[in-house]
């Protein structure tokens, strides 16, 4: 059975971004997929001090739920983050959870091969920005990004609201199908024999004379 992990980066544990992942949660659970939920809740997320140690030792030097997670990589085969739209970005302990679970995994490519999408929910702007940004993550880290009928965004102040948005709940249930749909493929091709592909050592050019 798959398992996804589907991140809240909301203040809010039951707002907006929880509902439109529930309503991920709710198709996945019909497709016989497990899911678990990670609010990353109130308190601040140390950010990345860009001290490269984890380019070393493949581990974060802040312990937290950063490496909590980092940890458990293994036991899912997709992630989904989401996120309140916040001046047209996501909210500043998203940016803070995968700036650091995103580098520190660089070392021993844990989210290689994994599924992953992003999900952002504003009352009106800024949606497609916040979702371009969390997308980045995953397209650098060697993930395969899932997508839908559209840009994964539900609309609302208020979770009452976003259940009122038709267009943006079904868009939420087309991309958990999805997500299961290449899950079993990527299963499928494993069994018959395709392997995750060798990837050549990281070449960086730095811009300089």
């Amino acid at each position: 059975m798959s398992k996804i992990l589907l991140v809240n980066g909301s203040p809010h544990e039951k707002g907006c971004t929880y509902t439109a992942l529930h309503e991920m949660a709710k198709t996945f659970a019909k497709l016989d997929v497990e899911t678990e939920l990670l609010w990353l809740g109130k308190k601040p997320l140390q950010d990345c001090t860009a001290c490269n140690q984890c380019l070393k030792t493949g581990r974060c030097v802040f312990s937290d739920v950063v490496n909590e997670t980092a940890d458990r990589l293994k036991d899912f085969d997709g992630i989904v983050v989401g996120s309140p739209v916040y001046y047209a970005g996501p909210t500043g302990i998203v940016t803070s959870f995968l700036n650091r679970l995103t580098f520190s995994c660089t070392k021993d490519g844990r989210l290689h091969g994994k599924l992953a999408a992003s999900v952002v929910s504003c009352r009106r702007g800024g949606a497609t920005a916040a979702f371009d940004r969390l997308n980045k993550y995953f397209q650098m880290s060697n993930m395969a990004v899932v997508g839908s009928q559209y840009w994964n965004q539900v609309h609302g102040f208020t979770p009452d609201e976003v259940r009122k948005d038709l267009e943006g709940l079904q868009t939420m249930r087309t991309l958990a199908r999805n997500m299961t749909w290449l899950a079993k493929c990527i299963e499928a091709g494993r069994k018959a024999g395709i392997e995750y592909p060798e990837h050549e050592p990281i070449t960086m050019t730095n811009f300089i004379d």
